[in-house]
């Protein structure tokens, strides 16, 4: 068949079953037929979804083996995004790639059972080093270091402050030696000294004196939130005066506009310094961001030192906040044309092409707290976007 199509530029894969596709795309990718392989993965994609997803684990093995099968990588992301209740199987861990294994975890998806990822990686290193005893006490030096050098580019993705106290002692405690020096110690300090507290600056009560900043088009904050909002723009305290005058441009908003991510693209990329805020849907609570560099339509993360993600756990209650500020620059805003609005590393995610109703926001420690208590799904019920003028 790739002779035919060598020669004669013509492919009909009707007749084929789709594990011989699936063949001829691995053998395609070997002789560098890129053309092909484009081919190949849009048909498996737009024609064969439902065996794909039938046969998930054997699919997503085969895409992250090969960098050339981009488009089929980014079917099993999002297939993963939407039907989280398809995990990978344990007993497959063992033969993945690294890539592979690296791309599940960066999946934050599964990050809420944090001790079943470490488990599965420790699995996973110790199956490419037969020798290693099964016990880590048991472990020689050697030992240690052969895992860690194996484990190197896998660790730094793996979320361990999300475990407990006993889970770190019983689980990965054991296992110190084979993490990198100055998380290593992070993490003793955390779990060990029981009288260390992340920094955190405590924030002086919000005064209740109006401050004038002329009215706001918007369905879900109102003045005083927008007042509070160019306080923490302009780096004040909650007590200070306000030093410039704000002006609030609605550019978008989903009940009027829609809530595809092409519209957002459209109204809202290469215009600065925006103001994302969310209703949540059945609930009272206001989710947002500011953005003070441009958004953007390709896959990429723009770097800034001035964003800040923030939540109103009650509208009618504008002192019960939480305000997180960027910590990891690099990776401050999340550009994509399959995303809305979105801060970090799914700090704050808008997902979804046409509604965020797989929305969430998991702590990743590229901004300094999480703003909600809870990493569950949400659905946008509305949301505004203003770009911020100085009046």
């Amino acid at each position: 068949m790739i002779l035919r199509y060598i020669y004669g530029g013509k492919l009909s894969l009707e007749e084929y079953d789709t594990s011989d596709i699936i063949k001829i795309l691995i053998a395609s990718n070997e002789l560098s037929l890129q053309e092909l392989i484009t081919h190949l993965q849009l048909f498996l994609i737009e024609n064969k979804k439902d065996w794909m997803e039938r046969n998930f684990n054997m699919i997503y093995k085969i895409s992250f083996e090969n960098n050339s099968f981009s488009k089929l990588q980014n079917f099993c992301t999002k297939f993963m995004s939407n039907v989280p209740e398809r995990n990978i199987n344990p007993n497959d861990f063992t033969s993945l790639s690294e890539k592979s294994l690296i791309s599940h975890i960066k999946n934050d998806i599964f990050q809420k059972n944090v001790i079943k990822i470490w488990e599965n990686v420790l699995k996973w290193g110790i199956s490419q080093n037969p020798e290693l005893p099964s016990n880590p006490s048991n472990y020689s030096k050697d030992n240690f270091y052969t895992l860690k050098i194996t484990l190197k580019q896998v660790i730094p993705f793996i979320k361990f402050l999300n475990l407990n106290n006993k889970e770190f002692l019983d689980k990965v405690y054991p296992y110190k030696k084979i993490l990198p020096k100055d998380l290593r110690e992070k993490l003793v300090k955390h779990y060990l000294n029981y009288d260390y507290r992340p920094i955190d600056k405590s924030e002086p009560k919000i005064m209740t004196r109006r401050i004038s900043l002329g009215s706001i088009d918007s369905k879900i904050i109102t003045s005083q939130h927008a007042e509070l909002i160019t306080k923490w723009i302009d780096g004040l305290r909650i007590t200070d005066n306000m030093k410039n005058s704000y002006k609030f441009n609605l550019i978008l908003r989903g009940s009027r506009d829609g809530f595809s991510t092409r519209t957002f693209h459209m109204k809202c990329d290469r215009q600065p310094r925006t103001i994302t805020v969310i209703k949540v849907k059945g609930s009272n609570e206001i989710l947002g961001g500011y953005n003070p560099i441009a958004w953007s339509w390709s896959d990429s993360f723009g770097f800034t030192t001035d964003s800040f993600i923030f939540s109103f756990k009650n509208k009618g209650n504008i002192e019960n906040y939480v305000l997180s500020h960027v910590r990891d620059t690099g990776r401050a805003i999340e550009n994509s044309p399959a995303l809305g609005p979105s801060f970090g590393c799914d700090d704050l995610y808008l997902n979804g092409y046409y509604s965020y109703d797989k929305s969430f926001c998991r702590y990743s420690r590229c901004y300094d707290k999480a703003i909600r208590e809870t990493e569950d799904y949400f659905t946008v019920e509305d949301y505004e976007i203003f770009q911020i003028m100085k009046s």
